[in-house]
Order: structure tokens, then sequence, then C-alpha cells
């Protein structure tokens, strides 16, 4: 199909969006209406994104918490240092010649 611009017709020109500065420029309330809607509805787009990230985050941040967590248990569980000295102890005082100073 042939453009209708391509057989000497003049193309309508497009209405580009204006930036503007509100703090510069006086407004009407009916454009600070609108401009506080398309806020708005940029922030709600946004946040669904964010939402995703921050649950991410979350459960992240939670299963290294938890991991942690786990092998500090896991490691004190295996630590018998304590448990040796003690019967290192119990028999040298068994194998102590029996005095009556004790």
């Amino acid at each position: 199909m042939a453009d209708k611009s391509s057989q000497g017709e003049p193309r309508p020109e497009a209405q580009f969006a204006k930036r503007i500065d509100p703090a510069k420029e006086i407004l009407t309330r009916e454009q600070l209406q609108f401009i506080r809607q398309v806020e708005l509805a940029q922030w709600k787009k946004n946040a669904v994104k964010l939402r995703g990230r921050n649950v991410a985050t979350g459960l992240a941040i939670g299963a290294v918490v938890l991991g942690i967590y786990g092998y500090t248990f896991y490691s004190v569980s295996q630590e018998r240092v304590m448990d040796e000295i003690d019967e290192e102890a119990r028999a040298a005082k068994l194998q102590a010649p029996k005095t009556g100073a004790n």
C-alpha cells in the first residue's frame, strides 16, 4: 500500500507534548489536575515493579539470615571440644594418684 504523503499530499504535523516547569509557569487548575493524574498513573505503573523487587529482595535477605542461623546451629552442634576436654579431665582425675589431700 502506498502512503498518501508519497502522492504529494502534505502530512499533518503531529502534536508533541511540551515540557513545562510548573514552578515557573502559571497553570490552570485543570492543567494541574491533569499533571497529578498523569503522575499518579506513573506511580501505579511503577509500583508493581517496585513491589516485585521488594518481595524478591526481602526473600533473598530472609534466605541469607535463615542460612546463617541454620549454619550457626549446625556448627555449634558439631563442636565437641568442650566435651572432649571434660572427658580428658575426668580421665586424668581418675588416673591421678589417690592421696588423702583431695
